[in-house]
């Protein structure tokens, strides 16, 4: 990193944040500590340097896992590196120091890269695996506090954190030091994410679970596709698109202009529903084709839609949507209900 302490003009200015003269010893304890961390994370935003992108062009190169490692707190901050590069398309696992000196060295492969992280430079728990990356040519990127210490100068890309006291009044926890291995290790993260065109698609197939991954589903995610469409063409008789519209269960059915031998339709042209039955009762109903009953036009929406979106698309206007076609390029290629989405757990 450069040792330049220069502000990047694209650092945002903040306030130093004064105690109250009414704030209780743990407020100022608070006020202290946040005030400590990041004004330790401004001089790291205005250090970084090329030793920065020498980083994050080995990480890019690396064909195989980017192991991370750490001993104590570095190593907790280590995990955290590690699933968050993990989880934004950096194939990316962690390592205890420790249990590699005890046979996890054979998790480390010859086309690995790893990343260690010691605020001392000097762990010495961290000597068997440094040894392991020299002897069979695997890149070490070190993050550290010591340009002199032993990880700096044994690693292909040294990251180093700019002077800075522990937030903890003894100067002893580890407490600034572990905030900013975290940013820079996020920092890492994003620039890989960002230079791999890492997309909110790509992120929800790493976070398919919580609310973030609901948040994320895709209509091409939940619809039925396939032989549950209920289809038929313009010309059916509506005897047959009864039964049609019976068999699947979903209370409507799509008319296409054609409908194959293998199924494959083509383009939709309308749909007929529960509410176009009643509309067009009368005795000759089951006699007359599905083209004349069906409503054209019907409203659509393509599989890469977000699923909340066509929740929204159904719940909107004072008519509810119970249920859409997905199509694509005119023709249908699945079918959505309301239940589907509720059920994913899409609000």
């Amino acid at each position: 990193m450069s040792s330049s302490a220069t502000r990047s003009p694209l650092s945002p200015t903040v306030p130093t944040v004064e105690p109250a003269a009414d704030d209780s010893p743990a407020l100022r304890s608070a006020r202290r500590v946040l005030q400590a961390e990041r004004d330790a994370l401004d001089t790291l935003a205005s250090t970084l340097g090329p030793d920065f992108d020498a980083a994050v062009t080995r990480l890019l190169a690396c064909r195989g896992r980017v192991t991370v490692t750490g001993m104590g707190k570095s190593g907790h901050v280590g995990r955290k590196i590690a699933a968050t590069m993990a989880s934004t398309g950096t194939l990316a696992q962690f390592v205890h120091p420790a249990e590699a000196s005890h046979g996890d060295l054979g998790m480390i492969g010859r086309e690995d890269l790893v990343l260690a992280l010691s605020n001392s430079g000097n762990t010495p728990e961290l000597s068997d695996l440094i040894a392991y990356t020299r002897r069979f040519g695997i890149p070490l990127v070190g993050i550290t506090a010591r340009a002199d210490g032993a990880l700096a100068q044994a690693s292909d890309v040294a990251l180093v954190l700019p002077p800075h006291g522990e937030a903890c009044p003894l100067g002893l926890a580890p407490t600034t030091s572990t905030t900013l291995m975290m940013a820079l290790g996020d920092a890492l993260a994003v620039a890989l994410l960002e230079a791999r065109g890492f997309s909110a698609r790509d992120f929800q197939v790493f976070h398919p679970g919580g609310r973030l991954g609901k948040a994320l589903l895709r209509v091409g995610d939940v619809m039925h596709s396939g032989e549950a469409l209920p289809l038929v063409t313009a010309e059916t008789p509506m005897s047959r698109a009864l039964i049609e519209m019976s068999r699947k269960g979903f209370g409507c059915v799509g008319i296409v202009a054609s409908l194959d031998a293998a199924g494959t339709p083509g383009p939709l042209l309308g749909v007929v529903t529960d509410g176009d039955l009643r509309r067009h009762m009368a005795p000759d109903l089951v006699a007359r084709p599905a083209g004349d009953i069906m409503t054209r036009d019907p409203r659509t929406v393509p599989p890469s839609m977000l699923a909340a979106e066509a929740l929204h698309i159904m719940n909107a206007g004072e008519r509810r949507i119970t249920n859409l076609f997905v199509v694509e390029n005119g023709r249908p290629v699945g079918f959505i209900h309301m239940h589907d989405l509720l059920r994913a757990g899409v609000d």
